[in-house]
């Protein structure tokens, strides 16, 4: 018996060079087996595919249905079958990446450092700031973004949501025991509020808790706004007033006891976080693994 496959192969070259000689010249296989190949087609389709005549033969109607079929099934197996031989090539190249400052220098920094350990011949241009890049436009192979993912109904570029952003509210001994510990979100109307600024606007005008289903947004105060996670950080260890940031910036002071957290009964703020790229299916392999390795370190679903 024929393999079916095989004769596929042999029939989309019969279509594509308009006869047995031609396609036996090109797959290096006698007219006679070309014919059987096709004959096997045809009888187990129990449907003709081409018309032979002494001169040519040439696709009936469900034939040319049946070669194109086949031509993107041959075509899916090739690139099935290449992914085998991927996994022996290392990446390499250039990784054009964008991301928002403060978690870009701080958690993706880490990630990105042991990505390129892993594979020494990629390179990483990482490009942190708090504007909303152009992702094509600008030749970015993959954004994180928190918050709304900023695409609209674009169909050119793939969203992977990943673990929500965090945050915790803190601060240290020292401005706790001068202003008092806050027991409720309402409480911090009275106290120094740390405010994180971005290029164009203040990040929160007002910080929302929740506890039980129900939301406590209270407006903030406070004598300093900075556009610096560090600066924000080190201001809250220097006792200037209370910080809301994000987990992975506070968690070593949180362990050694520099800061302290202030309303753990409720749940701080957190962001949506997405990874978005390009809908090209003919990704290279250093981006491929890129975007495998960032969605399971960053809680989201592996990348198609």
């Amino acid at each position: 018996m024929l393999d079916r496959l095989r004769s596929m192969e042999v029939f989309v070259a019969v279509a594509n060079s308009g006869s047995f000689a031609a396609a036996s010249a090109q797959l290096g296989m006698s007219a006679q087996m070309v014919a059987r190949h096709v004959q096997a087609l045809e009888e187990r389709l129990n449907i003709r595919l081409i018309h032979r005549t002494t001169r040519r033969q040439s696709l009936t109607e469900f034939g040319r249905l049946y070669h194109e079929r086949c031509t993107v099934l041959l075509a899916a197996i090739d690139a099935t079958d290449a992914l085998a031989t991927e996994l022996h090539d290392e990446p390499s190249g250039q990784l054009r990446i964008s991301a928002p400052h403060q978690f870009g220098s701080l958690s993706l920094v880490r990630f990105v450092s042991d990505f390129m350990t892993r594979y020494p011949k990629v390179e990483v241009d990482l490009n942190l700031g708090d504007r909303v890049v152009h992702i094509i436009e600008e030749g970015f192979e993959a954004v994180f973004r928190i918050g709304d993912p900023g695409i609209g109904e674009s169909s050119s570029l793939v969203v992977r949501p990943l673990r929500r952003y965090q945050m915790v509210a803190c601060a240290s001994a020292a401005y706790l025991e001068a202003n008092g510990v806050p027991e409720h979100p309402f409480d911090l109307r009275e106290h120094q509020c740390l405010s994180y600024v971005f290029w164009d606007r203040v990040a929160y005008d007002a910080w929302t808790f929740t506890k039980n289903g129900e939301e406590y947004r209270v407006p903030i105060n406070g004598r300093l706004k900075v556009n610096d996670a560090t600066a924000q950080l080190n201001a809250a260890l220097n006792g200037m007033g209370i910080l809301l940031a994000a987990e992975d910036l506070v968690a070593d002071s949180l362990a050694n006891g520099r800061l302290i957290q202030v309303l753990p009964g409720f749940e701080a703020p957190s962001k949506a976080m997405n990874l978005i790229y390009p809908a090209d299916r003919q990704r290279s392999i250093k981006l491929r693994r890129f975007l495998d390795e960032a969605v399971e370190a960053f809680g989201g679903h592996r990348a198609d």
